[in-house]
């Protein structure tokens, strides 16, 4: 029953993609507010399947790959919502709108096995997983956030040395602005993929018996920590600032991606129920 809203909610998000697009060449107001509209309604309607997908497995929607990429892209949409009602941006939901559409499209793309509402394994069945899962995709989020803002940096950065600051390129976000949303951003998910690491240790010990067994996963959460400990030492202490930030925030963001679906699908561990073994 909620396979359907996934696919509405995707075509939503496809269409704002486009809408994000077409507002560089044409930029109003109104235009912005129909478009931002139009992945709202997709939020909306990825919420509604994600309750009753919660409601069918009898379980939060992240239990394998093919929820857990639902979430990962619901996660991202709300946060995104939230940065534009109270910190708004002129251009970051031409990166995030794809990308929310793109995580989308790879769960609703898997295979109809990978959709089979299935009760959870033993060692999943706490409620420091939860709390582990959420804190841990909200820090996935803000980084993804924080590597559209990067990203956008560095193409003004790229035109701005080539002269070009006017007509399309106005459309944009300032570097100053786009830089402060990078390193709150970034500060934000720190501090969240910090408790999801400590929550998942607890959550360890409860079901192996253990806080730490450097598992892959347990690894990569720890370097794609490191990485943004790196990031907001220079930025706090050295003064960094500009591209070599936006560029942290841009291989910060790939060390996210490697450690939520790299090492599921390339290093077998205590975490490969959320692999493409099926």
């Amino acid at each position: 029953m909620s396979y359907p809203f996934f696919i509405v909610s995707f075509i939503f998000y496809l269409i704002a993609s486009f809408g994000y697009v077409i507002l560089l060449a044409k930029d109003s107001k109104l235009a912005t507010r129909t478009v931002l509209t139009l992945f709202i309604f997709g939020l909306v309607i990825h919420t509604v399947g994600l309750v009753m997908r919660t409601i069918e497995s009898g379980h939060a929607p992240f239990a394998n790959l093919y929820e857990s990429l639902l979430f990962f892209a619901w996660v991202i949409a709300f946060e995104f919502v939230c940065v534009e009602i109270f910190r708004p941006t002129k251009s970051l939901g031409i990166i995030i709108a794809p990308l929310t559409a793109v995580c989308s499209a790879l769960a609703i793309g898997l295979p109809s096995r990978y959709r089979v509402a299935e009760p959870l394994l033993p060692a999943l069945q706490s409620k420091w997983l939860e709390v582990h899962v959420v804190t841990a995709f909200l820090a996935y989020a803000s980084f993804a956030l924080a590597f559209g803002t990067g990203c956008l940096f560095l193409l003004q950065a790229h035109w701005f040395r080539k002269g070009k600051t006017n007509g399309f390129y106005s459309r944009f976000q300032d570097m100053e602005s786009l830089d402060t949303h990078t390193y709150w951003l970034i500060a934000f998910g720190f501090v969240l993929l910090a408790v999801g690491i400590i929550t998942g240790a607890v959550w360890a010990n409860v079901a192996w018996g253990s806080y730490w067994s450097w598992d892959p996963k347990e690894t990569w959460s720890l370097i794609t920590w490191l990485i943004y400990a790196g990031y907001l030492h220079a930025r706090l202490i050295i003064g960094w600032r500009g591209r070599k930030a936006a560029w942290v925030s841009v291989f910060g963001f790939l060390a996210v991606l490697f450690c939520y679906l790299g090492v599921n699908v390339l290093l077998p561990g205590l975490h490969s129920y959320g692999s493409l073994q099926k």
